[in-house]
């Protein structure tokens, strides 16, 4: 139950944040807003790993492979994109892409069993379940 419910504020909060970021990208500039997204965020990691967990920052370079660490690369990508299409298509529409995007994305890497997840078998009820997201777009749309 806690991950359904920590889930669900993960999906609140990334739709919120997106609507925050278009706006100080309104009174900025969208590097500008990433630049500040990015580094509050530090800020606010850097405090609570000061306060809870304090195991050595360092130990993050032993993970491997090494592409794994382009995490933070692709938060900064996240950022950008999100304030983009949500510029483009208003929040409810990005967010809806951008979540049946997330469900395909995370599907074909446990199908394929990519980047050391494990790999899972083909299911109907799955791809049907991705289909069902995205002609949801369709409806949304209209």
């Amino acid at each position: 139950m806690i991950g359904f419910v920590i889930a669900v504020l993960s999906g609140i909060l990334m739709s919120v944040q997106g609507v925050f970021n278009t706006q100080v990208t309104k009174a900025s500039s969208i590097w500008a807003a990433n630049v500040f997204v990015q580094c509050t965020a530090l800020l606010v990691c850097l405090a609570v790993w000061g306060v809870s967990d304090r195991t050595s920052l360092f130990a993050v370079w032993k993970v491997e492979p090494k592409y794994m660490l382009l995490g933070g690369v692709m938060g900064a990508a996240i950022t950008w994109t999100v304030i983009k299409s949500m510029d483009a298509l208003g929040p409810a529409r990005a967010v809806l892409f951008i979540v049946v995007a997330q469900i395909a994305a995370a599907y074909l890497v446990e199908l394929f069993g990519l980047f050391g997840v494990e790999k899972q078998p083909w299911e109907w009820r799955k791809a049907i379940g991705l289909a069902v997201a995205a002609a949801g777009i369709v409806v949304f749309k209209w």
